[in-house]
């Protein structure tokens, strides 16, 4: 009896270990195949919202943003009459609010926006969704150069939980459930990576 008891207790052991092991482990979340298929729906869901985007343009928040931005932008170019897609790159540096606690200096990028933003429809791009905080910085940086008619939010992956604002993306490519411990990682062929996305913990050192 003890012997089983003793086993039994092993395994459960054991068991615990693999699960921990499991969630330490880095898990894909978004192979390269299926990266392509979700910013191909993004763009067909704007695009039956948008039309021709004569009157809609693309601004992707420095500096993940910017590469979904550019995806997205070049493909309604290919699939839409409009061959000349508004695109602009938005720089939050400035209207972060941990600009001034932050320990480590912030480096900033570059705003580009050549275009007049007054009543224009705005499709604000970033990678991820999570606290709201950045999508609210770029929404007081985005205000200094306009008045927009709207602004519509989309994001490759939105982290529903742990929002410390009221946002929420119209378009989202994968909503996941994660916990605090854990970060979205997503990695570009822009950046000498290949297409995907993963979630890993943050004390993992492999990724």
């Amino acid at each position: 009896m003890i012997l089983a008891l003793n086993k039994w207790g092993i395994s459960v052991k054991l068991r615990f270990i693999h699960l921990y092991l499991l969630a330490m482990s880095p898990r894909i979340i978004l192979d390269t195949a299926r990266f392509q298929l979700v910013i191909d729906r993004l763009c067909h869901q704007l695009i039956e919202n948008h039309g021709d985007f004569k009157e809609t343009a693309i601004i992707g928040v420095q500096p993940r943003g910017i590469f979904l931005a550019e995806r997205i932008a070049k493909r309604i170019a290919q699939l839409s009459k409009n061959k000349h897609i508004e695109l602009g790159r938005l720089d939050i540096t400035f209207y972060r609010d941990d600009f001034r606690t932050n320990k480590s200096p912030l480096k900033a990028n570059r705003t580009e926006i050549d275009f007049s933003l007054e009543g224009k429809q705005i499709i604000l791009v970033d990678d991820v969704l999570y606290t709201g905080r950045t999508i609210r910085s770029a929404l007081d940086a985005l205000l200094d150069f306009g008045r927009p008619a709207d602004v519509e939010l989309l994001v490759l992956i939105d982290r529903r939980l742990h929002r410390h604002l009221p946002i929420q993306a119209k378009y989202a490519g994968k909503t996941i459930d994660s916990i605090i411990d854990e970060k979205v990682l997503v990695e570009w062929q822009e950046q000498g990576e290949e297409d995907k996305v993963w979630l890993i913990h943050k004390t993992n050192p492999e990724k």
